[in-house]
């Protein structure tokens, strides 16, 4: 009879505890009491910057930035009076020797570690009732009916952000691929797609001129881009500017048919129907609510 050895596998990073979750839309002129508990807190800045401050010292975190709050640190948030930002915060119980890496630390993330944040979110909405902007919530409720298993993916993903996060601030990328493999290839068309939309959210832009800039057919970009995102192109871009809509009626300068204007929509009574379809409020409604 053979025998097998079997290997107890080692922690690096383990996350005992979720304390709370959030997905902020804050107003331009935000700004947060300050506090300090015992456990990690992670801050990161999805959608314009975000001033944030530990222990009394002010660090400016920029879009795309994630800042880590250590146990017992004091902490506090604002917006900069300029723009709306959306932010992602989530606190955490972890012991682990190895999160001790990430004490004062302002880490710009990689696409990658971007989508990880993004599934923590979706996973916690699924999970938990988190309402909507409440920077007081101290307990997250579960949903009467949680999607299963989703306490342990919220875990397991934020070990792999740590994790994935940790490597790359230490190890040292070996060797030089000079091929790029077809799913890596495909990643990067679609970035490339969505840059085009980012930087033309204020125009009105169609597919075949997104072909051209791309140099891509037009079957081949809506075939990658409905695969990858679930979404076709111009479905994706309406929701960019619904989001960008979003923000500048939080920044409180511009009335709503300015909005519509501004971003290119026919008229202010469609760009009023499109926002209540995504948002499920009114652009009215909306502002009101921040």
């Amino acid at each position: 009879m053979k025998t097998y050895f079997k290997h107890k596998l080692t922690n690096l990073i383990s996350v005992s505890k979720i304390v709370t979750i959030h997905h902020f839309e804050f107003e331009k002129n935000f700004k947060s009491h300050g506090e300090s508990h015992d456990f990690w807190e992670i801050v990161y800045a999805e959608r314009e910057s975000i001033i944030c401050s530990a222990d009394g010292k002010e660090i400016l975190l920029n879009q795309g930035e994630i800042l880590f709050h250590k146990p017992n640190e004091f902490h506090t948030l604002k917006a900069n009076g300029k723009k709306a930002p959306n932010v992602f915060i989530m606190s955490f119980v972890c012991k682990s020797e190895s999160i001790k890496f990430f004490e004062n630390k302002k880490i710009l993330l990689s696409q990658n570690l971007k989508s990880l944040i993004f599934s923590i979110l979706e996973e916690g909405k699924k999970t938990f009732d988190i309402p909507f902007s409440d920077p007081d919530l101290k307990k997250m409720a579960l949903l009467k009916k949680p999607t299963l298993g989703g306490e342990q993916l919220i875990k397991n993903y934020l070990e792999i952000f740590l994790i994935n996060l940790l490597r790359e601030q230490t190890e040292t990328e070996q060797g030089n691929l000079t091929f790029l493999p077809w799913k890596e290839l495909s990643n990067k068309t679609i970035n490339d797609v969505i840059k085009i939309l980012q930087d033309n959210v204020y125009s009105s832009l169609n597919v075949d001129e997104i072909c051209k800039k791309t140099s891509y057919s037009r079957a081949y970009l809506f075939k990658i881009f409905k695969l990858k995102t679930g979404k076709t192109i111009m479905a994706y871009f309406i929701e960019l500017k619904i989001e960008k809509a979003k923000q500048l009626l939080r920044e409180n300068e511009l009335s709503v048919k300015e909005i519509a204007d501004k971003l290119s929509f026919n008229t202010p009574n469609y760009f009023t129907k499109t926002f209540k379809r995504i948002v499920k409020l009114t652009p009215l409604a909306y502002k009101k609510r921040h």
